[in-house]
């Protein structure tokens, strides 16, 4: 460490003591290593320490000032001496397990094989070639990696070469044993895929000696061979290495957001005494740095960093959202890294697939065979609209209080009564009567008044001096001055341009704050009942802490409460409910009002939405999922009414975030507009405030009446 033995000309410590600094410490348990150990070292004796974590230190405290922020993804907060440094200080933490709740990694799926390591190896060359398939299918040029990782060098440099002979001798009876011997779904859907796509296993081998030929692998093993590949293995998105070769060099640090094959080429095993080996543990802590989200869209609604296909399992690209670690048939070290990738988060504790099937009485309804389910879109808002500043910032009296200079001095224990202050009045002045060089001074102090970024809010606006004088914008906003009644009614030039920053910051936040790119459309146009329900498996991953109906059927709920055979209850369209406590009581209530429903209604069916479909909130654009919609048909051929009513049934701990989403819904019934398709039937979509059971009953139900008055 230079800092620790200065040279002449070199920096030292003392050049840190006259300026701050902001230091960015990432992968910040390597600066952990003294306080790990436990030495019960004080802060100045810490600052003598040479060691990372002694400089680092040192850095810290020469300037009182200086800012240090750290990044780890692998800090021991179970550790007491960690805990005591960090528990203080922490100011985010987001750990492994909410990063795979929220979507960002890839599914984790562990393939095991009672096969030879090269056919082990083939199997993942299989996989990857038809995940490209299906990226590219999807015009999406994105070329996934595979790793092939050894126990020792010799072993990686060995099987190197082993493999790339293998490639190219490869023959198409060697990939057809491949496909007889294994069972697994993943291998059976790209051999499916061949068939149908009527690609012959001699035009796939000769894709794959393209693909996987000597120049697109990659070996990392020896300490030379990784310095000068480092750029290479950390740039796999942007060259045409398809394979890389290591032991251990790749561990930390590796960041490739294309790698979808991991494959173990040994077989052993290190735990002992029913503890997790340190070499499983590694293991499972590369598969979370590999399982990191490839992002991709296929609709530009959806999220691009996140997965996609939680709730239909059965989708072509869901191979895309899936991280393959190719083993062994070994169960005992397949439960032990199970177990490692649950302990760091990577793994639900448990995983349920379940299916949800549209009964076929349901199939044989008008409404599903030729009906309609009216959606809006986002659409890009281009704010040509826009000719001025709203309304209620150019109606708003903006108040601003002048400083009086008023102090006094009182005694501890002095009960001298009511303090009267000073005497204030108020005054309204035009901000335009301060004058156009106050008001051109005052938006030069803020940087949002730069012509550029006004003209991206407001299009029409042709110059600063229209902004700051027109009737349209600045010239009609009023506001109130209070302060010391000579210095209010003669407001000196430094009050007026402190009076015109504060009112211009408020209207800057107004005008950020509207600024958005998307609009959700008022107008709902028709897509095919058949078109947009489907059957479909849905993926549960369940941690412990989550709602305890979540993943279940409602014919083996937790509580008699939520308990219901939906197969006898024609008007839920699906088989089966796998939701949450909260919209199982949805259900229940629906089946308690469904013969009310049936009294002004010829035709009622609740449908829930597994991702289905979107709406799009009006204000800004932003996507949302109602759990279920209500399709209410009117009561005799002459009732010409089709109604179709979005609910959202919500959890208590989330009624006050997702409030947006109930504002939109209940907006729906007044805003929105159908495109009307058939004559002599009105077609009508309407929300319903969120449904609460224990909280918002009485705003639901009067909402519901509404459609049954």
């Amino acid at each position: 460490m230079a800092l620790n033995t200065p040279r002449e000309n070199s920096i030292t410590f003392e050049d840190f003591e006259d300026d701050k600094v902001v230091l960015l410490s990432d992968e910040a348990h390597h600066i952990n290593a003294d306080t790990k150990k436990g030495k019960a070292v004080n802060q100045d004796e810490l600052l003598e320490v040479v060691s990372w974590e002694g400089t680092v230190e040192r850095i810290f405290k020469a300037h009182p000032n200086n800012v240090l922020l750290e990044f780890t993804a692998t800090v021991d907060l179970s550790d007491e001496n960690l805990a005591k440094k960090y528990r203080p200080r922490l100011l985010y933490d987001y750990p492994l397990r909410e990063f795979r709740r929220d979507g960002y990694s890839k599914e984790v799926k562990v393939l095991q094989a009672d096969l030879e390591p090269l056919q082990r190896a083939l199997q993942a060359v299989l996989l990857s070639q038809y995940r490209r398939k299906v990226f590219e299918k999807n015009r999406h040029h994105i070329k996934p990696v595979i790793l092939f990782k050894s126990k020792t060098i010799k072993d990686s440099l060995a099987f190197f070469d082993e493999f790339k002979d293998g490639i190219k001798a490869l023959k198409p009876a060697a990939l057809d044993s491949l496909r007889t011997q294994s069972k697994d779904p993943a291998i059976q859907r790209v051999f499916n895929y061949l068939v149908v796509n009527n690609i012959t296993l001699t035009n796939l081998i000769a894709e794959l000696q393209e693909d996987f030929s000597d120049d697109k692998l990659i070996s990392v093993n020896s300490k030379e061979e990784s310095e000068q590949k480092q750029i290479a293995v950390n740039n796999l998105e942007s060259n045409a290495f398809r394979a890389v070769f290591a032991v251990d060099k790749l561990n930390e640090g590796w960041d490739v957001l294309n790698l979808f094959d991991i494959v173990r080429l040994y077989d052993t095993r290190d735990s002992k005494a029913g503890k997790i080996g340190k070499t499983t543990m590694s293991e499972a802590q590369l598969i979370g740095r590999g399982a990191r989200y490839c992002p991709f869209q296929l609709a530009p609604d959806q999220p691009l960093y996140g997965r996609k296909f939680d709730a239909d399992l059965d989708h072509e690209v869901r191979v895309c959202e899936e991280l393959y670690y190719h083993s062994a048939y070994n169960p005992k070290y397949i439960q032990e890294l199970n177990t490692a990738l649950q302990e760091i988060g990577m793994k639900a504790k448990d995983t349920r697939e379940q299916r949800v099937r549209l009964k076929d009485d349901f199939k044989k309804t008008a409404l599903y065979k030729g009906g309609f389910i009216f959606l809006n879109e986002r659409v890009k808002y281009n704010r040509e609209d826009i000719d001025g500043l709203d309304s209620s910032v150019v109606n708003q009296v903006h108040q601003i209080a002048l400083r009086t200079g008023y102090s006094k001095t009182v005694t501890v224990f002095d009960d001298a009564g009511p303090d009267r202050g000073v005497e204030r009045t108020r005054q309204d002045y035009m901000l335009a009567s301060f004058g156009i060089a106050v008001l051109r001074k005052a938006v030069q102090r803020i940087e949002f008044y730069e012509f550029a970024n006004l003209r991206k809010s407001l299009p029409h606006l042709d110059s600063i001096h229209e902004f700051l004088t027109s009737d349209k914008y600045l010239g009609r906003i009023k506001v109130e001055v209070s302060g010391l009644p000579n210095e209010v009614a003669n407001l000196t030039p430094d009050q007026k341009l402190d009076v015109a920053i504060q009112v211009l910051e408020v209207v800057a936040e107004f005008i950020a704050s509207d600024n958005v790119e998307f609009k959700g459309s008022l107008q709902f146009k028709p897509a095919m009942v058949n078109a947009v329900f489907t059957d479909k498996t849905l993926n549960f991953m369940l941690d412990g802490g989550e709602d305890k109906e979540f993943g279940r059927s409602m014919l083996d709920a937790s509580q008699t409460a939520y308990h219901l055979d939906l197969s006898t209850r024609a008007w839920f369209a699906f088989d089966d409910c796998f939701g949450t406590s909260e919209e199982k009581l949805l259900i229940q209530y629906i089946d308690k009002r469904y013969n009310d429903l049936k009294k002004v209604y010829a035709e009622a069916y609740l449908v829930r939405n597994e991702k289905h479909f979107k709406l799009f909130a009006f204000a800004d654009g932003r996507p949302l999922e109602p759990d279920f919609v209500l399709f209410l048909i009117g009561k005799t051929k002459t009732d010409t009414m089709h109604y179709q009513v979005f609910i959202e049934p919500k959890g208590q701990h989330l009624l006050r975030a997702d409030v947006w989403k109930e504002e939109f819904l209940t907006s729906i019934k007044g805003q929105g507009q159908v495109e009307q398709l058939i004559e002599n039937r009105q077609y009508v979509v309407w929300g319903l405030p969120f449904f609460n059971f224990g909280e918002r009953m009485p705003e639901f139900e009067a909402g519901l009446n509404e459609l049954l008055s």
